[in-house]
């Protein structure tokens, strides 16, 4: 049985590295709070006789060694990593959850058919290095490493330096390989909407996440004198993106009742106060369920851009192309009847944010737990999840790991339910 308690004490613990004002956190990927944060966690894992390792793409993980080390292993977790002016829950609540319920499983001395993983993800908020989710996407087999060590932060920094860097204050954890088997993986999240909380329920069976794009935007155009170029001579590439966000919005935040558009990141140059801007880049986040409805919007942002911009340059730079998808159903008819024996109301609702569990989704029967947060915040410092609803979701799974952890074969058949 996990203990609540101690739950959420580690999770307010682990609140305080990064705290910023409001209760917030800033726990970027690869920067030192992170570090503090891969220490605070690995000793608590040590605690309960886990075994910590990492890999190339600092992806942490905390092994309660099975019977059969070599059989595909239970993965469970989430992401320790945050936005800039994030919260207390969001990725961290699924980390210490997942290492609740292994510690149990330690604790109760029986020793399970497999190992049983804690897993934190590297930069799944991509707040830092963009896009996110590159340590399961890494390690996947979706995104060459090269590739993700080439990209670099607003700061200039490599993600490859900030990789090196952050891996040798870990000189003594073994490296497990990128894409290894995974027989079955569980992440437990606050559900950052506000599905969960009107309807009063304390677990959500997650059906699968909205499908997601995301581009970068250049547009350029030509620097110069605010107070002498005259204006049917100006290449304003500020005037231009103004033009570009406004019939995207119009076009493609106004296509579908149920699409979410949103430019998130502008970066003038060379944002002076007299200049005429020579250059703007911004970026497009676009998600909707339906992957016909997401493809046909995608497909309309380059043209528009290219019919605003004018007299600038455009070029738009693709990133991130996650079509919807569906997750086990037979791990969600687990979660459920775990819910069930232990009293707790659950229902099934879509993810509308992305999770690195869509990425292991394509590796290995994969499921999601959400609880509640107030409002359905999220990214803020305001983000809350009652202690009773972490509680509940953490008890749920528990229980689903423990029929993983001890099942005869994974995947796991309907017929196979303890």
């Amino acid at each position: 049985m996990t203990d609540p308690d101690r739950l959420w004490r580690r999770l307010m613990a682990l609140a305080e590295i990064g705290a910023i004002p409001g209760g917030g956190v800033d726990r970027q990927a690869l920067t030192e709070g992170e570090a503090e944060a891969w220490r605070r966690v690995i000793a608590w894992g040590r605690e309960a006789g886990l075994d910590p390792q990492t890999d190339a793409a600092a992806n942490l993980f905390l092994v309660l060694p099975g019977r059969d080390r070599a059989a595909p292993p239970v993965l469970l977790g989430s992401h320790l990593d945050t936005q800039p002016t994030g919260g207390r829950f969001d990725g961290a609540a699924g980390v210490l959850a997942a290492l609740d319920a292994v510690t149990d499983l330690a604790a109760s001395g029986r020793v399970p058919a497999r190992d049983c993983v804690v897993v934190a993800w590297m930069n799944e908020e991509g707040s830092r290095f963009a896009p996110g989710m590159m340590g399961s996407e890494a390690y996947c087999g979706l995104r060459d490493l090269a590739a993700i060590r080439a990209v670099r932060d607003a700061d200039g920094i490599g993600a490859g330096d900030a990789l090196d860097r952050f891996l040798a204050g870990f000189p003594d954890l073994p490296r497990r390989p990128l894409a290894a088997p995974v027989g079955a993986y569980l992440e437990l999240h606050i559900e950052q909407g506000p599905v969960l909380e009107a309807a009063g329920i304390p677990v959500g069976i997650v059906t699968g996440i909205q499908g997601k794009k995301t581009y970068s935007v250049c547009l350029s155009g030509a620097e110069g004198h605010a107070g002498t170029l005259a204006m049917a001579e100006r290449r304003d590439a500020v005037a231009a993106f103004a033009r570009c966000a406004c019939a995207l919005h119009r076009e493609i935040g106004g296509l579908d009742p149920t699409i979410k558009f949103t430019i998130g990141r502008v970066q003038v140059r060379p944002n002076a106060p007299s200049v005429v801007a020579g250059e703007v880049r911004f970026s497009i986040d676009l998600r909707h369920p339906d992957n016909a409805v997401l493809d046909a919007a995608g497909a309309r942002i380059a043209p528009l851009c290219r019919a605003e911009a004018t007299p600038c340059a455009v070029a738009v730079t693709p990133l991130v192309d996650a079509p919807s998808n569906g997750f086990d159903p037979v791990l969600r008819e687990r979660i459920g009847r775990a819910a069930a024996a232990l009293g707790i109301p659950a229902m099934p609702l879509l993810s509308a944010a992305g999770h690195d569990a869509r990425h292991l989704a394509g590796l290995a029967p994969s499921a999601m737990i959400f609880i509640p947060c107030r409002s359905g915040i999220s990214h803020a410092p305001a983000e809350w999840a009652e202690p009773a609803h972490l509680a509940a979701g953490a008890a749920v799974l528990a229980r689903v790991l423990d029929d993983l952890a001890f099942a005869d074969a994974l995947p796991l058949a309907r017929g196979d339910a303890r």
